[in-house]
């Protein structure tokens, strides 16, 4: 009986250890894992995007909502990003991987203009 006991107690041991590797593993697993995207958003209202000028960390996903009861687009100078004409609470997004000036424009209304700086 003694020895059996003994046996059980050294398998409980190995048992609650294999535990608290498996969980030091997943620490470290879930720390290494890349964060989450950012994300940003730029309001067009009134003829106006706002605002104008937005600074976000690469891999940033940029949304744009139209609030105007005026379809208006999102378009990349360029090229680099294009929406379809947004009508009144659509949206359009792009993520931006690569660090740089974006500037864009509207193609329906070329006097609003925005940018996107990609740090």
């Amino acid at each position: 009986m003694r020895r059996s006991a003994f046996i059980a107690s050294v398998m409980m041991v190995a048992v609650i250890g294999l535990g608290e590797i498996v969980s030091e593993h997943e620490r470290f697993t879930v720390s290494a894992q890349e964060k989450p995207a950012s994300t940003a958003e730029v309001k067009i209202d009134n003829f106006v995007f706002g605002p104008a000028a937005i600074t976000v960390p690469v891999g940033t996903t940029v949304t744009w909502i139209n609030h105007d009861d005026i379809p208006h687009t999102v378009v990349g100078t360029e090229r680099v990003f294009k929406s379809k004409v947004l009508d009144t609470d659509e949206k359009f997004s792009f993520t931006f991987t690569k660090p740089g000036e974006y500037p864009y424009f509207c193609s329906i209304h070329p006097k609003m203009t925005g940018k996107v700086i990609v740090q």
